[in-house]
């Protein structure tokens, strides 16, 4: 897909859009995950992240931050242009470095770091307020909203914009140990997007939450194909309906073990399972009494002298 051309031309997208439904398909999403990371980069990962950028912005962080943003800009208006409500991104790192409090952090170092990031940020998503898109950031390690807690800071630093909303993904909570059921009581109207992804930790004597750096079949917490983890579908698709969620439920898939193939097919049969049609009726409806205000207050006592 070109970006640039989807930025500017409606008769590209509705190609795009035809091109798609010809085969049965709908396009649900957009995604800069790389471009929303380079927007902010600690230089310990300058080298690590360039190969996202364009070949002429790398090996200059100013300018590839300054590209990033250019592409996010162009992302608001290619999601309009293709009739999407949200977007899918990362919000990059400043503080990432400094996650684990040793050496102690200095004063004020991630109040700083926060600050940066909503300053880059507040213009984009008021690029994407005037395209009518949600930006949703995808919570997830290595990024500086990576849970709640710096989510909320941000909010606070771009004025708890409407625009800045999450992409829920509960593999990225079942590896922190954090409750992703509960996550979603804390956010649910911030929550536009959501990825079907699962994920197990099995921690053991010899390595926890971190992984001890080693690769991800060895991993205590590692990724997995949807229904082979521990994350609970039925309990989550149960919360979003109950809180009235809209959008679509995306089949992200990694797994350290099963074929890919083998993943997307099992797991479009477990999303169509999980999807709730929701009932237009009370179950107990049939034992109504059709009462009406006049008895209601004889049953109150409310109209006795």
């Amino acid at each position: 897909m070109d970006l640039t051309l989807a930025a500017e031309s409606q008769s590209y997208c509705d190609d795009l859009n035809a091109t798609a439904a010809k085969h049965g398909i709908q396009i649900s999403e957009l995604s800069t995950h790389l471009q929303g990371q380079l927007v902010a980069v600690h230089p310990a990962y300058d080298d690590a992240f360039d190969g996202f950028a364009d070949e002429h912005v790398r090996g200059n962080p100013e300018a590839r931050q300054q590209w990033a943003t250019e592409q996010m800009y162009m992302a608001a208006k290619a999601s309009a242009r293709l009739g999407l409500k949200a977007h899918a991104t990362f919000s990059g790192s400043l503080a990432w470095p400094y996650l684990y409090p040793w050496p102690q952090r200095p004063a004020g170092l991630i109040e700083q770091a926060f600050e940066e990031l909503g300053r880059r940020w507040k213009p984009i998503l008021d690029a994407f307020d005037e395209a009518g898109v949600d930006l949703c950031f995808e919570i997830h390690p290595g990024e500086d909203l990576h849970d709640g807690v710096t989510f909320e800071r941000f909010l606070k630093e771009v004025d708890f914009h409407p625009r800045a909303n999450i992409l829920y993904d509960p593999s990225h909570f079942v590896l922190q140990h954090l409750d992703y059921l509960a996550f979603i009581d804390h956010y649910h109207d911030r929550i536009k997007m959501f990825h079907v992804k699962d994920a197990e930790l099995i921690p053991n004597g010899r390595s926890g939450v971190y992984g001890g750096y080693q690769s991800w079949v060895d991993r205590p917490g590692r990724f997995r194909s949807i229904g082979d983890g521990q994350v609970d579908f039925k309990a989550i698709f149960s919360k979003l309906t109950a809180y009235d969620f809209s959008g679509w439920a995306v089949l992200e898939w990694e797994c350290c073990l099963k074929h890919p193939e083998d993943g997307a097919r099992e797991g479009a049969q477990h999303i169509r399972d999980f999807i709730i049609r929701v009932t237009d009726k009370a179950f107990d409806d049939f034992a109504g009494s059709g009462i009406d205000q006049a008895t209601n207050r004889k049953l109150l006592g409310l109209e006795r002298k």
